[in-house]
């Protein structure tokens, strides 16, 4: 009995298949091991010591798309292939992975409108490329500051600057102009993809922007290097600038928590972090500003 037990636990499938005296001679076990495994039944059969033990059947089912099978002998793997932000997680249907940074993540379902999706893509695209030149804007000036090559203000200072050729009231302004125009051009295209790249749209200039689809203008202007000219099949280049983008994002909010705290630019505090690594820390100066 013992050793009929044991052949039962031991069995071709690979699970606890007990079998006292043959009553359990063919036992059908399934395992569900979250959402990205799932070993299907499969058949053993096994017998009292003396007599052969039958090979487990191996158990095909259709793939799911997106899912591949591994078949080995009385188990089916079931694997999911597509990354996703939190592993074995489902992604929603709405985000069928054919966006740049796709990972599945819209915990507040946002993305549920096709149009609404299509406008936040934009939404994160632009966001992404005014904080990435945010990012080296603040490191370079901050550089220049700390080792006195320029005397620059500090970051969220500059806003404040006094300069001779214009006065404060005019610049922003100006800004407001141009800002209003840029983004209204990229809403025109976006709403009717194309239309600002026909001719007259943009003073004669339109050939100097060569415009590709929403959000990848190109041409010698935005893309001199010529690195996506063909943006249908630019994943790659796109997959790396929303991944880059997000990372500038979360550097910005870390700056802007930083100069908070410690009223100071970020090339401060790694100096600051530097000249004693064991005692200047976050730690330590989140317990000092508390």
């Amino acid at each position: 009995m013992l050793a009929n037990w044991l052949l039962g636990c031991c069995g071709p499938c690979g699970v606890y298949a007990p079998n006292f005296g043959g009553l359990a001679d063919r036992e059908n076990m399934a395992f569900a091991v979250g959402r990205g495994l799932q070993i299907l039944p499969c058949s053993s059969s096994s017998a009292f010591l003396g007599k052969d033990i039958s090979k487990s059947s191996i158990t095909y089912r259709p793939a799911r798309k997106g899912y591949t099978r591994h078949y080995s002998q009385g188990v089916v793997v079931q694997a999911q292939q597509r990354p996703t932000w939190l592993p074995g997680l489902d992604p929603p249907a709405y985000l069928d992975g054919s966006l740049a940074g796709d990972f599945g993540f819209d915990p507040l379902g946002l993305g549920e409108d096709p149009e609404n999706l299509k406008w936040y893509v934009q939404a994160e695209l632009v966001h992404a490329r005014f904080a990435m030149a945010g990012v080296a804007g603040i490191l370079v000036t901050d550089l220049l500051r700390v080792t006195g090559i320029s005397n620059l203000p500090v970051w969220y200072e500059a806003g404040t600057t006094k300069f001779q050729f214009a006065s404060t009231r005019t610049l922003f302004i100006v800004q407001l102009i141009l800002m209003g125009f840029v983004e209204t051009k990229r809403y025109m295209d976006f709403i009717n993809p194309g239309s600002q790249a026909k001719d007259g749209s943009f003073f004669g200039l339109e050939a100097t922007l060569e415009g590709l689809e929403p959000g990848y203008p190109g041409g010698p202007l935005l893309n001199p290097l010529g690195l996506a000219k063909d943006i249908k099949n630019a994943h790659e280049w796109k997959l790396k600038e929303i991944k880059n983008g997000r990372l500038a994002m979360v550097a910005m909010l870390g700056i802007f928590v930083q100069a908070s705290i410690t009223h100071v630019g970020p090339i401060d505090n790694l100096v600051d972090h530097l000249s004693n690594p064991w005692h200047r820390t976050i730690i330590q100066t989140l317990a000092r500003s508390g």
